[in-house]
């Protein structure tokens, strides 16, 4: 570890001393993404002391991503610069925090994972922690299975549009990410950075909680995020926490087959293999087809954000924001059927599986409000 100087202001907290500082230089921490997230987490965690080991070449910060700089990325890709356009951004990315902390250790992966590089990274540099700023969602499923399979932590994190969230996947101590989304979204439900556009103060603020994570994982100061998802809205400047738990009905054998014999560009969602993608609530969604179809009686449940209902609704519904659910349900008939909505379908999945344990009749509307949007009724803004 370098002097003590350089790390003078983190070693005065309370409770964090010498022994956190060696833990963090000594750490092996693997990086997977070197984009937006990956710009604030990198050099956070290079600044930090993560990988200043004694020069055994124990101690590193292993950064793996296969593409190159484009300007379009700067905005929010803080790590890259001007001058860094058409390079590979592992070395862009590992020359910023090289230039921060001269002490760390950088290794630098120009690859695509698939699940041999992942494992074989894994085991091979005895990785102790891995941070996926991913932005797609088959390396995310990906990330967090090699990760159950090598009873590694893994931090994660994602942003879309004014909004973030990020927690701790872990499997041999609590919940991990597939506890919380089974599976992947439909394809084209959730809007890529390029189709929906991104907030860089909001890469900002969810890259800072997930650098944080990581600290207290690897120094154990503090209390781990472990089921716990910390989201943001970057448009009314809050923050709100959800509590999930591991999922019985959705527990299986982990394997990286499905990721083997997916078909090279074939997206998560879109794999044909049957168990391992199937939703965890089948036969309790409703397309909006099959919605604007229906005459059934049945509540309309807005588990949104207000501030999202001002720019569209579907009309007659009632708005429950799903950090507000468990205490505002009790308001519902529990006779009365009801049909769950969110923009996309990952949060109307969740307040599904409330709604069933509380003893609810209920669907959620498969790909929310922007598929209404898109198959039933255009006239209704997308967001």
């Amino acid at each position: 570890m370098s002097s003590t100087a350089r790390y003078a202001r983190q070693l005065a907290l309370p409770g964090f001393g010498l022994a956190a500082q060696r833990r963090l230089a000594d750490a092996r921490v693997l990086i997977v993404g070197a984009g937006g997230l990956g710009s604030i987490v990198i050099p956070a965690l290079a600044a930090a002391g993560v990988g200043d080991g004694d020069g055994d070449g124990d101690g590193a910060i292993h950064l793996v991503d296969d593409d190159e700089v484009e300007l379009s990325n700067l905005h929010r890709q803080t790590v890259h610069s001007t001058t860094d356009i058409g390079r590979p951004k592992v070395d862009s990315a590992a020359d910023r925090a090289l230039a921060i902390n001269t002490d760390a250790t950088i290794v630098r992966h120009r690859l695509r994972l698939g699940p041999g590089e992942i494992m074989g990274l894994l085991a091979d540099a005895r990785i102790d922690l891995v941070i996926d700023g991913s932005d797609n969602f088959e390396t995310r499923y990906l990330v967090d299975d090699a990760a159950t399979l090598a009873d590694v932590p893994l931090v994660w994190g994602a942003v879309s549009q004014y909004g973030g969230q990020a927690g701790l996947s872990w499997a041999s101590r609590g919940p991990r990410y597939r506890d919380l989304f089974p599976h992947p979204p439909t394809d084209g439900s959730i809007l890529s950075c390029e189709a929906g556009g991104v907030l860089p103060t909001t890469v900002g603020v969810i890259g800072s909680i997930m650098a944080t994570e990581a600290i207290k994982v690897l120094t154990g100061v503090g209390t781990p995020s472990l089921g716990r998802v910390t989201m943001f809205d970057g448009l009314s400047g809050g923050f709100r926490e959800l509590r999930y738990e591991r999922d019985p009905a959705g527990a299986r054998q982990v394997s990286l087959d499905e990721h083997l014999h997916r078909t090279p560009g074939e997206d998560a969602a879109s794999t044909t293999s049957a168990a391992p993608h199937a939703p965890r609530h089948a036969g309790r969604t409703i397309t909006a087809e099959q919605l604007a179809a229906s005459d059934d009686e049945a509540v309309l449940l807005d588990v949104r954000e207000p501030w999202e209902a001002e720019i569209a609704r579907l009309p007659g519904s009632t708005l429950m924001p799903l950090g507000s659910l468990p205490e505002t349900l009790h308001s519902l008939d529990p006779q009365t059927p009801v049909v769950v909505y969110c923009h996309h379908g990952i949060r109307s999945e969740s307040a599904l599986r409330l709604l069933l344990e509380r003893g609810y009749a209920a669907v959620h509307l498969e790909g929310g409000i922007d598929a209404w949007s898109r198959l039933v009724d255009p006239t209704v803004p997308r967001y």
